[in-house]
């Protein structure tokens, strides 16, 4: 059996904390579920409900879709196969990379070997079994893997952007509504309260709705626990508002619409089937928004308080809202606006109504932009999505972020939205497609997953790919017969930003393949060393790059032309492995290039992809603690991974006390560090005595320094010479070199790939720097530019 992983600092789980998150996820979770009575059936015309039976019908696609979609699929399966605690369609295709050989993305390219190296590691590639083998062989289907993935994400995002809008705006509808029934009793002619109306229809929902988005997108910063302790009050008593009102109207209006839960009805539906009754069905996909959150935003809260808020609360008080208010339309069919949940309500309760829809509709909203995070955050991490900034508001759960950039772009997209359709019809066909789409995806992945990491029959499989399948597709044709009313809109924002996922993807893996293809081995760097009369200047150099093995061509085209490097050469590599969090006691695979006396090591930085980025101030500290153990593990002979450079030994993250470790830290705030001039790499380069001359200046900058252990008789005296001159390298100062690679496209190449190309280099240089630069001091950067041609 696997070990499983953890997140860092993940509390134990008690019934306390269970409850205590069970109380955050009702803000969090499942606002955007527990206001969908607002426009289920407030997205239906009146020419859609002709009849009691009608309703009747529609009342049981409603309660059967919840039933096997929220309830079975999500809450009972779907929920089961997180990644170590993460949801979401790239939790799903990350546990397909890491226990199948399907993986497409960049970092699975490259000396996978030494980036999967461990005894009894859990990235360790499953037993092959007939359909394992099958998959692996065929090519496409690990794109059509990635796409699906993609797609998934590119879903949440429209969901993130559709969904506030939505809910929204019809409170906002309900708020103009209720100021003109204020109007006609104040108005004195016919025509002025015509007028009045008009007006009211024309600002009064746009003009609220945006006010609403706006103050909603403000309060992102404050963080899911902070945000699901202000808003979990507020769903509370709407859920208790529509619970209670349903419980009112089926006992008030008609008690045999509970007959209408017979699937008997859905029969009859599709017996009398034509295209406008099929295109109602686009609105009944609705009433399952928010149960694909309950999956994406399962890395904010846990799997138990899930599953336990929606079973016992929310699933029982939905289906009695949905029973209400078809029981009210059922027989109000000739009242004004007898589809707006609103209507239902009694009159001596309705401005109440208003008032908590107005905050459930705001807290609504939350599930879909906690999701975007989410699924931001895991594409961000794989290579999937440009460089944006990533806050961890919770020190307990990592998974609990917060994304500042796509914050305002989905608060931009979502005020187009608004002011742009005005239309709540339109708005809910859109958000129909974008709902029924994600689900589809899940169910596809899911189905690779009992196949593929389940290691159930292939027969299981396509059982469950078939059953939740074609629920799904059923409801992505109807809302596809919707597209001229809004559809197409989500599938312009599908086409943006599935350009940009896989652009960012196809220009990351270029640069990968180009770095790998233009290396050069250590070999070369100890061979060409004498011949070039290479001069070793006191220090460090830390040198960045994608490659694990390998001396890269960034530098080798450096050392050409400028023949200097430090006394001591750091080859450092970050790589995130397809899973959530990566131990700290696996973290650091720590090796050395060449011999011993050449004083060059490499170090690969293996992290999940909810992992928190790593801070630059004491990254670099625990690099060198991570070599100090790794020079006295080597004396002592311990279990060393083989490679072509040598060999490789897993460190773990250095106590920052200082016990046990070779070198203890002294923490120093007042030091001074000779740092290296930045300057770029031309075709023409200074000379290297003016180099040496002026490239050092003194910079001011907060370090720890090391010393030695006192005197042990179990340490040789060539360790303790060598981590010696580790100390007096890092006192004498620290260079980092960045390789930039340039992508550009050759003459006659392709529509696809200049696009691609085109659209990688735009965000490349318009998004937010690589996480190594952000807190290198300039004076310290050395920057060396190649050109790549595709």
């Amino acid at each position: 059996m696997e070990p499983q992983l953890t997140a860092p600092n993940q509390f134990k789980e008690t019934w306390k904390h269970t409850l205590l998150l069970s109380f955050q996820s009702l803000g969090v979770i499942y606002g955007q579920m527990s206001t969908a009575p607002l426009y289920v059936f407030g997205t239906l015309t009146a020419d859609d409900i002709t009849s009691e039976e009608t309703v009747y019908e529609l009342f049981s696609f409603i309660f059967w879709t919840i039933n096997i979609i929220s309830l079975l699929k999500y809450a009972f399966i779907v929920l089961t196969a997180d990644d170590n605690g993460e949801g979401g369609t790239f939790a799903l295709y990350s546990l397909l990379c890491r226990h199948a050989k399907v993986g497409l993305l960049p970092n699975e390219s490259s000396a996978n070997d030494v980036m999967h190296y461990e005894t009894g590691s859990p990235f360790k590639i499953k037993a092959e079994s007939r359909a394992r083998r099958a998959i692996e062989k065929l090519r496409c289907g690990h794109y059509l893997m990635l796409f699906l993935a993609l797609f998934g994400s590119c879903m949440t995002i429209g969901i993130g952007v559709l969904t506030p809008t939505l809910s929204v705006y019809s409170v906002s509808s309900g708020i103009q509504r209720s100021l003109s029934d204020i109007s006609h009793r104040i108005s004195a002619s016919e025509k002025e309260r015509e007028a009045i109306s008009r007006a009211l229809e024309k600002y009064v929902p746009v003009s609220t709705a945006s006010a609403i988005l706006v103050c909603l997108f403000t309060l992102q910063h404050y963080g899911t626990r902070k945000i699901g302790f202000i808003f979990a009050p507020i769903i509370i008593v709407w859920l208790f508002f529509i619970g209670g009102g349903g419980v009112y109207n089926i006992f008030h209006w008609n008690k045999e619409i509970l007959l209408a839960t017979s699937p008997m009805y859905m029969y009859r539906f599709f017996r009398n089937i034509h295209s406008k009754s099929w295109r109602s069905l686009g609105s009944i996909a609705l009433c399952v928004a928010g149960s694909e959150a309950m999956f994406t935003s399962l890395g904010h809260f846990r799997r138990k308080s899930i599953k336990m808020t929606f079973v016992c609360f929310i699933y029982p008080v939905l289906v009695l809202s949905y029973a209400g208010q078809a029981a009210y339309i059922s027989k109000n069919l000739d009242v004004r606006d007898f589809n707006h949940l609103s209507q239902s309500i009694p009159k001596q309760m309705r401005h109440w109504f208003v008032a908590f829809s107005l905050l459930a509709s705001v807290v609504g909203s939350q599930a879909t932009i906690t999701a975007c995070f989410s699924i931001i955050n895991q594409c961000l991490a794989l290579g999937c999505f440009p460089r944006v900034k990533v806050i961890h508001t919770s020190d307990k759960i990592h998974g609990q972020v917060y994304i500042p950039d796509i914050n305002w772009l989905l608060m931009v997209l979502s005020l187009v939205v608004t002011i742009g359709f005005h239309d709540i019809v339109k708005i809910g066909s859109a958000t129909g497609l974008a709902v029924s789409s994600g689900m589809l995806v899940t169910t596809c992945l899911m189905s690779l997953v009992i196949a593929l990491y389940w290691e159930k029959s292939l027969f299981e499989s396509v059982c469950c790919l078939i059953f939740f399948g074609s629920i799904e597709v059923m409801y992505v044709s109807a809302c596809m017969l919707n597209f001229h009313k809004g559809a197409w809109y989500l599938v312009v924002l599908l086409a943006l930003s599935l350009t940009i996922m896989l652009s960012w993807h196809y220009g990351t893996k270029k640069k990968l393949e180009f770095d790998i293809q233009n290396k050069v081995s250590a070999e070369w760097l100890i061979g060409i060393s004498p011949g070039l009369g290479v001069t070793r200047v006191p220090g460090i150099g830390f040198i960045y790059s994608d490659i694990v093995t390998g001396i890269p061509a960034f530098f080798s085209h450096f050392i050409t032309n400028l023949p200097a490097f430090h006394q001591v050469l750091i080859f450092v590599s970050f790589k995130s492995l397809p899973m959530p969090y990566v131990p700290p006691s696996r973290r650091y695979l720590v090796g050395r290039v060449g011999p011993r006396n050449f004083k060059i090591y490499r170090c690969v930085v293996r992290y999940g992809y909810c992992d928190p980025i790593r801070d630059t101030d004491n990254f670099e500290e625990q690099i060198i603690s991570s070599i100090g153990e790794f020079i006295c593990m080597e004396e002592n002979d311990f279990d060393f991974q083989n490679s072509s450079e040598g060999r490789m030994v897993v460190i773990g993250n250095p106590p920052a006390d200082g016990t046990g470790s070779a070198l203890i830290p002294l923490n120093d705030t007042n030091s001074y560090e000779m740092e290296c001039v930045s300057m770029a790499s031309n075709e023409t380069l200074s000379p290297l005595g003016d180099a040496i001359e002026s490239g050092f200046t003194p910079v001011m900058r907060k370090k720890v320094r090391f010393m030695l252990p006192p005197n042990s008789p179990q340490m040789h005296v060539s360790v303790r010479e060598e981590l010696q001159e580790l100390i007096d390298a890092r006192e004498s100062g620290t260079a980092y070199f960045l390789g930039q690679v340039h992508l550009a496209v050759r003459d006659g190449s392709d529509i696809l790939k200049r696009l691609l190309i085109m659209t990688y280099v735009f965000l490349d240089k318009n998004c937010r720097e690589p996480p190594v630069a952000l807190n290198i001091p300039h004076a310290a950067l050395v920057e060396v530019g190649m050109v790549c041609c595709i």
